[in-house]
């Protein structure tokens, strides 16, 4: 959901169901080197008074990008500054799918340091991120298929096209992140790229901590009844299920316990696709969770073909915002799920 980009051929429509977003150093083998001591974070935060040392990241498409020292100043996509701003970094400026300012899954976070240098897929202001001076750019890449194959000859997530990001890199190094398949490695990625920049480590282990006891407690919110959870995207065209071993969210929820609709394992990656005259055969699900820029429930209700669906009708519809693909947002993120199981029904009988 980020997390989340649809895959309508080479179409992408914006949305944070698959979320959230980064793989890096610990999913693809890729390593940092040692930096200056003390844990300046990305833009903010003391550091120590001793002498810069190399810092060294291999990122997912094997790019490795050597600094003088450990990057002070990082400009990222939305999905991936927030995991910063979780770890106790500042970005230097981001650029989202929407206005950040307005963007709740920031909400707690201080932007009053960080530029905002973009509000909407692909539209990056050039000059504004390059006055924030930024060292280094972080973003993501999303793999093409469910064999985990990337296409550095496309252009990284959230750039409009090869020639903005050649821009880019004129303005600062660039690395991407792998956002695929198995979460829990996408969110070591992210906290091993954060470790890197300088996260504090008290916040790191804290984050963890809540992790684990919210992946706990929606295991056990998954097996107190037998529901079956239908992650989706809806627009005029028709309605796009999440296909759950290809979103890195999904993927770790399913593997705490939590039951999707996946009518088509082996078929296409990533979405199973139903048209609005064959939407009659998803309609297996107890509970919808519509992704936030798509149809909501008043608009579902309105498809004559799918009005009838038991979770519609039920009002088991819960409009799902994709999480940053780090522990802390994860944290939030799995106990919002656990509530919605919890206070859910089976519907359909199945």
């Amino acid at each position: 959901m980020k997390t989340f980009l649809t895959r309508r051929g080479a179409r992408r429509i914006l949305g944070p169901l698959l979320t959230v977003l980064l793989a890096g150093g610990l999913v693809t083998g890729c390593s940092s080197g040692s930096s200056s001591a003390g844990s300046s974070p990305a833009g903010a935060s003391a550091g120590s008074a001793a002498a810069p040392v190399e810092w060294t990241w291999t990122d997912a498409t094997g790019t490795t990008v050597t600094l003088p020292q450990r990057p002070e100043r990082v400009a990222g996509y939305a999905d991936y500054a927030i995991g910063m701003f979780a770890y106790g970094l500042q970005p230097a400026a981001v650029f989202g799918r929407v206005d950040v300012a307005t963007d709740p899954r920031f909400a707690g976070y201080d932007l009053s340091s960080t530029a905002i240098v973009g509000t909407s897929y692909g539209q990056i202001d050039l000059e504004a991120l390059a006055a924030a001076e930024p060292d280094l750019i972080v973003t993501g890449i999303y793999p093409t298929d469910r064999a985990g194959t990337l296409d550095t000859t496309a252009p990284y997530y959230a750039f409009a096209d090869l020639e903005q990001q050649a821009q880019l890199a004129k303005i600062a190094p660039i690395v991407a992140i792998k956002v695929g398949g198995d979460g829990r490695a996408v969110i070591e990625s992210l906290t091993g790229l954060a470790t890197a920049l300088g996260a504090d480590p008290d916040r790191v282990a804290a984050a963890k901590a809540d992790f684990d006891a919210a992946a706990a407690d929606l295991t056990a919110a998954a097996g107190q009844a037998d529901l079956e959870v239908t992650q989706m995207y809806a627009d005029p065209d028709g309605i796009y299920v999440v296909k759950p071993a290809d979103e890195p969210e999904t993927q770790l929820y399913r593997s705490l316990g939590v039951t999707y609709t996946d009518l088509h394992p082996d078929g296409p990656y990533y979405w199973d696709i139903f048209s609005w005259e064959n939407v009659g055969q998803m309609m297996t699900g107890d509970i919808l969770l519509p992704n936030v820029e798509g149809f909501q429930a008043e608009e579902l209700m309105a498809q004559p073909t799918f009005a009838a669906s038991p979770a519609l009708v039920a009002g088991q519809v819960n409009t799902w915002n994709g999480a940053a693909l780090d522990y802390a947002s994860q944290a939030v993120q799995m106990g919002k799920l656990a509530e919605i199981l919890r206070s859910s029904r089976n519907v359909t009988g199945t």
